[in-house]
């Protein structure tokens, strides 16, 4: 008791010593201000950074405060756990298939083993570590070193920051706070907008509300809560942080990021060189086991004809600028976007009849393009991003995803929308999945005179195949025997992924939009087919078929065929050709 209290008072008399600092040092920098306003407008722009950065702390002093005698219990449990490991051997591994525990290595006892597991399931992350890491750390240094000497102008927009979330974790919104808030300009931020998608995690609740009074002890009303009376989706809670936000840009962002030092400026400086952009900084990856941080170098936010995102390079004029720190050109947007608050609303903002989740960010950056903006990476403004094991708010998503794929093609892809269809696997025709009603965003496209898709293709992404000679796709089907046997190449291998084949004799095996696409090839001996990237020289892969017929290599001359064995099993084997016929599920045109 006598030790509980002596520290008690130790604590007390620090934080009442540390705020007369704080205040003393703040009045000091007032009273210099007022001195020097008019002669010394850059060294006001700093005063006011220190002053924020005294603000952060003075906030964090409060918080400590406001929590020390819940943390009280917390810390008596912490000491009593280290007593036990200090008089036991370290316990074994109880989850040695878990991803959580592949790479990352604590001594934990069998109990602390079990909450991390369990918190790792519930949200995708190391949790457990999270809580335990401070909310206010370093993060590397991971941009050009080009970035480093910029200069940026002091007059910038302001900026509203959006977080969105579903049942994260706590420590790790607290954690994306603080990064926002200390490594933000305190004169360039105008508020932080945290939208709750209908979460049930009671934390974010009492505990986050805590969290923020504390904050606007020295910020009033910086920080501002939105919350969903129904779970709504990932575009939903994008649009309220949006409709919500009152400074000059928005910056929408994932809840479980963080952001690094000079994030902001060099987006507000391009948004306020050009209005009409859209932009992204570059995420470096943070790993959901051991929480580290891997750099990431910057890359265009590209797309298959699924839709899904992806990585791709930049156009080729960028790297011939022979500089890392440089805007670039990019196709798409991954999700985190940088927006003009105005232009985002004159662009159409999110098509609002996405559903839950995909395809959104694919929508706006054909949009953007189409329609008189572009879209820009900056890779001087760098964004932690955490990149979960899983998904627990969306398990299986791909429902979704299809969905608003083809809603997408619908409105914007024009005669291309089959290419959507084909990397889906549905029919050309009547393949019954509301879409919802397309006649806003149509009456859009019309009233902002967009561009056609063609366009899109030959100027912002001609890296992406447009398979304009696509003639069927979906499972091949073997006749004969009185045999109905579906391949796609071969079942066992690939589980009917959806073939394609084209009309200058490729079979591509799942549908594709970079040099990593995969052909059926000859190997020219032996009678297994094989894979490989439909780039590479040198392969028999060109095959002659037609509906009903057999498919038969064009330089081999030898069949894909089905073989019987005894046992009464089949194989599929290239040999010489016996007859047997073939088709292809879905046809574009006839052949």
């Amino acid at each position: 008791m006598r030790l509980g209290w002596t520290r008690g008072l130790a604590l007390v008399l620090t934080v009442t010593a540390t705020l007369l600092y704080v205040g003393s040092v703040r009045k000091e920098i007032w009273t210099h201000e007022e001195h020097l306003h008019q002669t010394q407008k850059e060294f006001s722009v700093l005063s006011q950074d220190i002053l924020h950065r005294l603000e952060g702390i003075e906030a964090h002093i409060h918080a400590v405060v406001q929590s020390s005698h819940s943390e009280e219990k917390d810390s008596q449990l912490v000491t009593k756990s280290a007593t036990l490991k200090r008089e036991k051997k370290a316990a074994k591994i109880l989850f040695p298939n878990s991803q959580l525990f592949k790479k990352w290595h604590p001594e934990l006892s069998e109990e602390e083993q079990h909450e991390a597991e369990e918190l790792f399931q519930r949200y995708g992350y190391n949790v457990y570590l999270s809580d335990r890491i401070p909310l206010d750390r370093q993060l590397p240094e991971t941009r050009d070193h080009r970035c480093l000497t910029k200069k940026y102008p002091s007059d910038l927009p302001t900026l509203s920051v959006v977080l969105i979330y579903l049942d994260e974790a706590l420590s790790v919104i607290k954690r994306a706070i603080c990064s926002v808030i200390n490594r933000t300009p305190v004169h360039l931020l105008k508020e932080i907008i945290l939208v709750d998608d209908q979460s049930t995690n009671e934390d974010l609740q009492g505990k986050l509300n805590a969290f923020i009074n504390a904050i606007h002890k020295t910020r009033p009303g910086l920080v501002k809560k939105v919350r969903h009376a129904e779970q709504m989706g990932l575009t939903q809670a994008r649009l309220s942080g949006w409709e919500a936000a009152t400074g000059d840009v928005v910056a929408i962002l994932d809840a479980h990021i963080e952001v690094h030092v000079q994030w902001a400026e060099p987006l507000l400086a391009r948004i306020q060189a050009d209005p009409r952009l859209v932009l992204s900084p570059v995420f470096d990856k943070v790993n959901f086991d051991d929480m580290d941080v891997i750099p990431y170098p910057a890359s265009a936010h590209g797309f298959d004809w699924a839709l899904w995102c992806q990585y791709d390079f930049f156009r080729q004029e960028w790297y011939n600028r022979n500089d890392k720190s440089l805007p670039a050109k990019s196709p798409s947007v991954m999700g985190i976007l940088v927006v003009d608050r105005l232009f985002f609303g004159e662009i159409g903002t999110l098509d609002g009849g996405m559903k839950v989740y995909g395809g959104e960010n694919v929508e706006l950056g054909i949009r953007v393009w189409l329609c008189g903006g572009s879209i820009e990476i900056i890779p001087c403004s760098k964004v932690a991003h955490i990149e979960r094991a899983h998904k627990p708010y969306a398990p299986n998503f791909g429902e979704f995803m299809k969905r608003n794929a083809l809603r997408v093609a619908e409105v914007w892809l024009d005669e291309y929308k089959i290419n959507v269809k084909a990397a889906w696997n549905i029919p050309v025709t009547g393949h019954g999945i509301d879409i919802g009603d397309l006649s806003e965003r149509k009456n859009l496209k019309e009233r902002l005179k967009c561009k056609p898709f063609k366009w899109y293709l030959d100027n912002v992404y001609p890296q992406l195949d447009p398979l304009d000679d696509l003639l069927g796709y979906g499972v091949v089907i073997y006749l004969g025997n009185g045999l109905v046997t579906h391949y796609c190449f071969p079942s066992s291998w690939l589980s009917l992924q959806a073939c394609a084949y084209r009309k200058r004799g490729e079979i591509y095996i799942g549908l594709c939009s970079f040099q990593n696409c995969r052909c059926l090839a000859d190997p020219g001996s032996g009678k297994l087919p094989l894979l490989h990237k439909c780039s590479k020289q040198q392969l028999y892969k060109y095959w002659d078929f037609k509906q009903g017929q057999a498919i038969k290599n064009r330089d081999t001359g030898r069949c894909l065929e089905i073989v019987f064995e005894p046992n009464g099993s089949y194989q599929l084997y290239i040999q010489d050709c016996s007859g047997q016929m073939w088709t292809i599920q879905h046809l574009i045109k006839d052949f």
